[in-house]
């Protein structure tokens, strides 16, 4: 049922070395690898398509123009919004959350009102809402989690007060792996009348989201974490909401009518994307979520739940090691220290091996000092690695190791 080995034939990058070495790419949950047919639809429509979108009469933008919100249909189809107008295109999860920070706190709050986020994180989930709380005086309440990565829903509940406005968390944590329960989050959200934002950046390339079926307000994602292009990401609104908020930027396409005396905005979704839109990656973007979506997100699902215990399980038998996030249900991502060998020199030591893997506070310093470290190594898993891989990496681990 799933052919890794096809699967992987479709990734031309995967068959480069480095140092001598096969490349083993674990780095996914930073960028995923692009298959042929996204990197092939985007010289087609540069080379046979291009022309700018919604302005011309012209055969050539009404084509690109098609291209453009059909686009937009099929990430409403993958995430199964209601309607097309309540997706914008962005460059990606951080404009998207900003787009929110900025116009919600403009039209939605006032000194003192409150954004609920969680520990875990990401800072483009954590510093929007800090310029908003610079330059309005709103407060930021954090949400905390166990040791194992859990996140305590009863002190969550605790948070809500009357100043509440708004709730925005990740689905998965990009250090941890800890997949939260946003349909709860949200409920408890919802029974204050508080809407809630998601960050999908870590769960749209490995789960099925149905963002009807959560109730979500808004949920984001980048483009390029799902094997689609860099540049593009999306904004998911219900449309209550999104009418209400102001546009984000001014220029062409968000305006009805201008005059030097008042300017009228455009209907959704056009109100949030001035200037020209990057067309080519949106059309990109659509043959990205096709190629998941002809894989099945369910069957990539649970190949990668199967990864991930595998190499779970192999780490564990390495003397030294310490794993961050051991919740039920992880995601495809692992962190990790061995003994006391810092993470700059660990991956540094295995890409000399051909193995790709990320080290740093993964843009998480609050996360990183709620678990009393500086960093850890990260490894992250996609529908195009094996339990081969896993291997070597389990075997290049032990290799440094005995260096130090």
């Amino acid at each position: 049922m799933y052919d890794i080995q096809k699967i992987r034939a479709d990734f031309p990058i995967l068959s480069r070395s480095v140092y001598g070495k096969p490349l083993i790419y674990f780095d996914n949950a930073a960028t995923t690898q692009k298959p042929r047919c996204v990197v092939d639809s985007m010289m087609e429509e540069y080379y046979s398509v291009n022309a700018n979108v919604h302005r011309g009469v012209h055969f050539l933008s009404q084509q690109a123009t098609n291209l453009h919100e059909a686009s937009r249909e099929t990430v409403r189809q993958f995430i199964n919004a209601r309607s097309s107008s309540e997706i914008i295109f962005t460059r990606g999860t951080t404009e998207s959350i900003n787009l929110v920070a900025s116009t919600f706190s403009d039209s939605q709050m006032k000194e003192g009102d409150e954004v609920i986020v969680s520990v875990m994180e990401h800072h483009s989930n954590i510093v929007p809402w800090q310029l908003q709380a610079e330059r309005k005086g709103i407060v930021l309440k954090v949400i905390p989690m166990t040791d194992e990565g859990e996140l305590l829903l009863s002190e969550y509940e605790r948070l809500f007060s009357s100043r509440t406005k708004l709730v925005s968390v990740t689905h998965v944590s990009n250090v941890l792996g800890t997949v939260n329960p946003v349909k709860a989050i949200i409920d408890m959200a919802h029974a204050h009348n508080v809407p809630v934002l998601i960050d999908g950046a870590q769960s749209i390339p490995h789960l099925k989201v149905d963002v009807q079926a959560i109730d979500a307000d808004f949920y984001v994602f980048s483009g390029h974490k799902i094997y689609g292009p860099t540049g593009v990401g999306v904004l998911y609104g219900k449309e209550k909401w999104l009418d209400k908020l102001p546009p984000y930027q001014g220029g062409g396409e968000m305006i009805k009518n201008v005059s030097f005396e008042k300017t009228t905005y455009n209907d959704l979704p056009f109100k949030f994307e001035a200037g020209t839109p990057d067309y080519i990656g949106t059309t990109a973007l659509a043959e990205a979520l096709k190629y998941v979506s002809a894989i099945g997100m369910d069957n990539i699902a649970s190949y990668e739940k199967e990864l991930t215990q595998y190499a779970m399980q192999r780490l564990r038998e390495i003397p030294g090691m310490r794993l961050f996030g051991v919740t039920e249900g992880k995601g495809s991502v692992i962190s990790f220290l061995v003994g006391n060998i810092h993470p700059f020199d660990m991956g540094t030591l295995l890409d000399r091996l051909g193995i790709a893997v990320r080290t740093g506070h993964h843009c998480a310093e609050p996360l990183m000092h709620r678990l009393g470290i500086e960093g850890t190594v990260r490894a992250s898993f996609a529908v195009y690695n094996t339990k081969e891989e896993i291997d070597a990496l389990v075997a290049g681990i032990e290799r440094v190791s005995a260096m130090f």
